[in-house]
């Protein structure tokens, strides 16, 4: 990881996943599947809005939904111990 990155993250970034589900231009009945993937801030997401933006904008697919997941890669360990073993052959 970059510094760069690693100052991100200090400031508030946090790794963000958009599954972007859109109707095919040539094709309107059906459904493709794109995966957008960067650093944002929660809970606004500047950044996807501006690629949204731009999508809306210069693309011909016109947007269908939008599934938003985003993680907090800076953050403190969580540790559960279970009371079994498993083994694996």
């Amino acid at each position: 990881m970059a510094n760069s990155e690693l100052a991100a993250l200090m400031k508030g970034y946090s790794l963000t996943t958009a599954e972007i589900l859109y109707h095919l231009p040539d094709h309107p009945a059906l459904l493709q599947s794109y995966i957008w993937q960067d650093y944002d801030l929660h809970p606004r997401f500047p950044k996807l809005k501006d690629f949204l933006a731009f999508w809306t904008a210069k693309l011909d697919g016109k947007l269908y939904k939008v599934t938003i997941a985003h993680h907090n890669l800076i953050a403190p360990a969580e540790v559960h111990l279970i009371g079994a073993e498993f083994t694996v052959h």
